[in-house]
């Protein structure tokens, strides 16, 4: 026996099909019942890859008992957080303006109207730390709803209104010193053991170290010191797979060990961008490494057929979270029994030699990666570590670097060969615009930077697949799955495809890239702005709600209108118009304050602001995209870390930075303007790598000093 969950696109609500709750989807339906029977809502939120979304259903939506109370009293309604984040935002801000704090399961309680007047997250199915259970909750929800109906009434009608928030200050045109402002209080605010900021748990905020990396020296500054200890920390910790590649959400500790395990695309897309920019910053070999195993990871277990990526995998496997990373002693003593590798480190020898061979391959892996007896997580288990780095081990076992990667290498090849018989944790496998877009971005500039044209083609085939699958009737989706299309896209969407689409432009200089991308910010103007400059995420024929949700912080994706103004500041140096300049600014101006005082909510648009204080810098490339001499103009590009370049190449004239730069005595031509400022065209790569010299803030490339990473620091 099924609900009304069962003909869902969304993973997340058909896992809840078989619930004994009478669920609704939301929508007219689920309204007018609550109407008609004058019967409060109780509104359920969550997604797929939430550990306690997954607990909580368990313990209460499968519980006959607890689901026949809720359908006795309320209209029941789920909701995929990720196909509706305009829901999940206004009733977040409620919860937090209810509760002041708030998160994933999210419960809510609403009069029929849809107006709340209780929430909180997750409720126990009795008692437990200090939290009462779910069914005296819905029973005080429901008693206060029939017996002090016009207090329910009036609590609700003071939450909606402090919904509406205040319009924002108009502002004056902020400067350089709000940037130095901004990084001045990341620096204050790091970690100086760990890295990152603040303690547990502890995130990556991709944003606030990019905004470091732009404005580092490695060696002798603070920024840098911060962001590359970050990233640096991240990579040996828990936090990234050791194994496959990838990120986990964010660590429960400050040293980023223990994770939480579910694994989401936008986080490793940021995470991937973010260490290609610190590899071309300090020129580290494990940066370049943290990239491709990213981007390995989301082509090998997200990818799917037809070019899309899915949302995200679960920290739990067979209901236990983490069960699929975690080890002890004894399974990696399993895992490497009887191997090949063991093999020839044996000589081929008599059992006695296998197996001393056997036990010291495994020694070495538990000392390598971090596995103790006592282990650091749930039940003796270990979340794998790079405790001893490649240098470390060689100095340990005498030999050269390289023998002591190949040998750590071969230790993780086969311990995740082995990992990969388990069972899996399950994926989420709807496309989310947003998402897509900033993956988009991840593959076509790691492929242009790194010289992999499979990454670039990668990014070339999830473009494709947005345009023909998620535009409907020329208006961009929110979420596609299985060939069904979700709602129509929200800001961060239109604005995240079209930033993503520019990244593929400049990694093909494929035009019809670059005109979606233009179309996608008419777009915004059209549908996102309001006529006094402000900007909402729901489009404005888009459902009605209580409120029109316009956020301002990232959390954890850039804020819609963060990347929306990164758009328009990319625009204005590929198009030469003013106008996207303007449109940047307006969006910046009235947030200047906020981004110098919390850096960390505002990181995504602190990096805006700096690339409009900051020199721009043009660069357009004539000739042939298949002549060799082209390629090795756009290498001299792209090799150098510019976050204020904006650059053009492809067909002549089919992009207006192309305007008029042709190829000089037939030979492929690079021309080069900064500021106001164009300097004589060049043929010649050396000469381009001259004229390229590292802009303000960008150091180039240089080596960072060893000390960084001694873990006891």
């Amino acid at each position: 026996m099924t609900n009304r969950l069962a003909t869902e696109s969304s993973p997340y609500l058909r896992q809840h099909a078989g619930n004994p709750v009478d669920w609704y989807p939301w929508g007219e339906e689920a309204l007018r019942v609550a109407r008609e029977t004058d019967r409060p809502i109780l509104l359920s939120v969550g997604y797929s890859a939430c550990h306690w979304c997954h607990v909580m259903a368990h313990e209460s939506f499968e519980d006959a008992r607890i689901a026949a109370l809720m359908n006795e009293l309320f209209v029941n309604v789920k909701v995929d957080r990720e196909e509706r984040p305009d829901l999940d935002a206004v009733y977040m801000q409620a919860v937090q303006a209810i509760t002041g704090q708030g998160g994933w399961p999210m419960t809510v309680f609403l009069t029929p109207g849809g107006a709340p007047f209780f929430g909180g997250t997750y409720f126990p199915p009795e008692p437990r730390g200090g939290m009462p259970g779910f069914p005296a909750v819905l029973h005080a929800a429901h008693d206060a709803f029939r017996s002090s109906r016009a207090d329910v009434e009036r609590a609700a009608a003071e939450i909606t209104g402090a919904l509406r928030a205040a319009p924002l200050p108009e502002g004056a045109d902020p400067g350089p010193d709000v940037v130095s402002q901004a990084v001045s209080r990341l620096v204050e605010q790091s970690d100086p053991r760990h890295g990152g900021f603040g303690g547990a748990p502890k995130f990556p905020h991709p944003a606030a170290v990019e905004l470091l990396l732009r404005h580092g020296f490695p060696g002798a500054d603070a920024a840098a010191l911060v962001a590359l200890t970050t990233l640096d920390r991240m990579l040996r910790g828990g936090i990234f797979d050791q194994l496959g590649g990838g990120f986990h959400r964010y660590s429960v500790d400050a040293g980023w060990a223990v994770p939480h395990f579910e694994k989401m695309l936008y986080d490793n897309a940021q995470l991937a961008v973010v260490y290609l920019h610190a590899h071309q910053l300090a020129g580290d070999a494990a940066h370049r490494r943290a990239v491709e195993a990213t981007l390995d990871y989301l082509v090998r277990e997200m990818l799917l057929p037809g070019g899309g990526f899915a949302s995200s995998q679960d920290a739990d496997t067979e209901g236990v979270e983490g069960r699929y990373f975690v080890w002890t002693a004894d399974q990696v003593r399993q895992a490497l029994r009887g191997g090949d590798g063991v093999a020839e480190d044996a000589g081929g020898g008599d059992d006695a030699s296998r197996a001393a061979a056997e036990e010291e391959a495994a020694a070495l892996a538990c000392r390598v990666f971090g596995v103790s007896p006592e282990g650091n997580f749930e039940g003796g288990r270990s979340v794998l570590s790079l405790a001893v780095s490649p240098d470390e081990l060689a100095e340990e076992l005498g030999g050269s670097r390289v023998e002591a990667a190949a040998r750590v290498e071969g230790l993780r090849r086969r311990l995740l060969a082995f990992r990969q018989r388990r069972a899996a944790p399950g994926r989420d496998d709807k496309v989310v615009t947003s998402w897509n877009g900033l993956a988009l971005r991840a593959f076509a500039e790691s492929g242009a930077v790194l010289d992999r044209p499979d990454y670039v083609q990668i990014g070339h085939n999830c473009a494709d697949f947005l345009l023909a699958e998620l535009v409907v009737e020329g208006r961009l989706r929110r979420s596609w799955k299985d060939g069904a299309v979700g709602v129509g896209a929200f800001l961060e969407d239109v604005a995240c495809a079209g930033d993503g689409l520019l990244a593929v432009y400049e990694a093909t200089g494929e035009p019809r890239y670059f005109d979606a991308a233009v179309g996608f910010a008419e777009e915004i103007l059209a549908r996102f702005r309001d006529p006094g400059g402000g900007y909402f995420d729901t489009a404005a024929d888009a459902e009605p709600l209580l409120v029109r949700p316009s956020g301002l912080e990232d959390n954890p994706l850039p804020a819609g209108r963060s990347t929306a103004a990164q758009l328009f500041v990319r625009l204005a140096g590929l198009t030469g118009e003013q106008r996207w300049r303007d449109r940047a600014v307006e969006i910046v101006r009235p947030l200047a304050p906020a981004i110098g005082r919390a850096p960390l909510a505002f990181g995504s648009l602190a990096c805006v602001l700096d690339q409009l204080v900051a020199p721009s810098r043009e660069v357009a490339v004539a000739g042939p995209p298949d002549v060799a001499a082209t390629r090795a103009l756009l290498r001299e590009v792209w090799r150098r870390r510019d976050p204020y370049r904006a650059l053009a190449w492809g067909p002549a004239a089919s992009v207006p930075l192309l305007a008029g730069r042709l190829p000089l005595a037939g030979l492929p031509t690079a021309y080069v303007c900064e500021g106001f400022v164009c300097r004589a065209p060049t043929t010649d790569a050396g000469e381009l790598a001259a004229e390229l010299a590292p802009v303000t803030g960008s150091p180039g490339l240089t080596s960072t000093p060893e000390s960084r990473f001694d873990p006891g620091d």
